[in-house]
């Protein structure tokens, strides 16, 4: 395969310096879910660890790195889950983290960030000014911006969700792999080009947040002017070109779903595996649910990737999503 800016020995040393705690995650076959979606399904649960998301696997390689320098500082924007992320690795390397976020962002989020310590900032707007601000105050204060998906080791500690998914048995066709920045499509795409090419690498991103999936597909970057959905953690409108090129090499289609499919999905994975999840994590399940045809007769992995939800807003949600029927 052509090269991305990920290297799979990096990868498999990053399984190293990342905490046990956030590794080898629960991979199983969840047969309740297939009669509706007509296909055999395996998930890969990113949930089970303290900050209930993939995103620690990065930023523990992050500040490994960051452990020995002189300023033992980092600053992040972050809609919640890279924010918690960071804070719960620096903490555990005695840095001090700045995290900016948006008004808007998830009120579960946003608390759980300070209770790890972590200096928070807020900002009128999305996340985009978000990340503007944090370039700011990296800038200003001279420590290190942690930037999703463009810095490489956020990328290749979620990649090692990857090594664990290639070693895992029985093997599978597809894996389905919700899509925002980007640094966990490119992680895990570049480890199953590299070591299982036969599986199909599928990214998923929402109706209402098109803008990597419409750059994927011109092969150029395409922006929007706003975002509307509630998979927040998947809210971008600003792709990066670095990520978009390696995205380009690994992903074999990436395809776009409905916000009532995220609930649905949503509303699935609770009444058929027990899951709370947050929308972004159910990206995978709505894709099976808009194309049944695609997936029938596959082994899908779909990797659940969150479950920081606001309790209230998960009750509306799935409490007005109607049962599935196959």
């Amino acid at each position: 395969m052509k090269e991305t800016r990920l290297d799979t020995a990096r990868i498999r040393a990053a399984r190293r310096v990342i905490d046990p705690v956030f590794l080898d995650t629960p991979l199983y076959h969840c047969e309740a879910l297939e009669p509706g979606l007509g296909c055999t399904v395996s998930i890969k649960l990113e949930t089970a660890n303290p900050v209930r998301s993939f995103k620690a696997r990065g930023t523990e390689v992050v500040t490994s790195l960051l452990a020995d320098n002189a300023s033992r500082a980092a600053v992040c924007a972050s809609a919640g889950n890279l924010g918690q992320a960071l804070a719960w690795s620096g903490r555990g390397r005695g840095l001090d983290v700045t995290v900016v976020a948006s008004r808007s962002a998830t009120r579960a989020k946003l608390d759980r960030i300070r209770a790890l310590d972590a200096v928070l900032e807020l900002v009128d707007g999305d996340h985009e000014m978000a990340r503007e601000r944090a370039a700011d105050i990296a800038r200003y204060d001279g420590i290190r911006l942690v930037e999703d998906s463009l810095d490489i080791e956020t990328c290749e500690g979620a990649a090692t969700i990857g090594l664990e998914l290639v070693n895992a048995a029985p093997s599978f066709d597809t894996v389905l792999i919700a899509l925002g920045g980007g640094a966990l499509a490119t992680g895990v795409g570049h480890v199953m080009k590299a070591l299982a090419p036969e599986v199909e690498v599928i990214c998923v991103q929402p109706l209402g947040a098109p803008a990597l999936t419409r750059s994927w597909h011109r092969r150029r970057i395409v922006t929007t002017d706003s975002t509307h959905t509630i998979a927040d953690g998947v809210a971008g409108r600003c792709p990066i070109p670095a990520v978009l090129d390696d995205l380009l090499l690994v992903a074999d289609d990436a395809v776009l779903v409905q916000e009532a499919s995220i609930i649905a999905g949503m509303r699935m994975l609770l009444d058929h595996a027990g899951l709370v999840v947050e929308p972004s994590a159910a990206l995978g399940i709505a894709a099976i649910l808009e194309d049944r045809d695609r997936f029938a007769g596959r082994h899908v992995v779909t990797i659940v990737c969150g479950s920081n939800v606001d309790v209230d807003a998960y009750h509306r949600w799935v409490g007005a999503a109607p049962h599935h029927r196959s």
